[in-house]
């Protein structure tokens, strides 16, 4: 009996474990950066380490928000923790263009200020990732950058704003 106790209670954390693999933004990013949308006009370049651990397909909690971004959901791989987070003022006026020059087939993913999510696997052309948002809010921005595959690669995230 308390062998099957003890294989109930081992199943259970690993369904526990495997639900927590996701990428969440209850911590901040591995790197934070402040910036404004007038900052922005020129682009800025940050290298990151594309890929992670976590297949996104087990993900129904960024999943349910996805909308019509959920094309290449299932098969793309990140890292718990955001890559970034970027803690944006003045977006009132400006579209925000996030994209990722990569080595790899690299996906993008952003949790923004609003509790929105986004997801793109190939919108910058050559197997990269990019994401336009015409209203981006103020406030703190999560991004990660993860691959199709799960590899990992080095790669360049760009953001840069436009007037609307």
């Amino acid at each position: 009996m308390k062998r099957i106790l003890a294989v109930i209670a081992a199943m259970v954390g690993l369904s526990a474990g495997a639900a927590m693999a996701c990428p969440t933004y209850s911590t901040g990013g591995v790197e934070q950066y402040q910036t404004t949308g007038g900052q922005l006009r020129s682009p800025r370049f940050f290298n990151v380490t594309a890929g992670g651990q976590n297949n996104l397909g087990g993900c129904p909690h960024i999943y349910n928000n996805l909308g019509s971004d959920r094309l290449s959901y299932g098969q793309s791989y990140f890292t718990t923790q955001p890559d970034f987070s970027f803690f944006l003022s003045n977006m009132g006026s400006v579209r925000l263009v996030v994209s990722v020059v990569s080595e790899c087939d690299a996906a993008l993913l952003i949790n923004t200020g609003s509790a929105n999510w986004y997801f793109d696997d190939d919108d910058n052309g050559n197997l990269d990732p990019r994401i336009s948002l015409s209203r981006p809010s103020n406030g703190r921005m999560d991004i990660w950058i993860g691959t199709f595959d799960g590899q990992y690669c080095n790669a360049q995230l760009r953001m840069e704003t436009f007037a609307r």
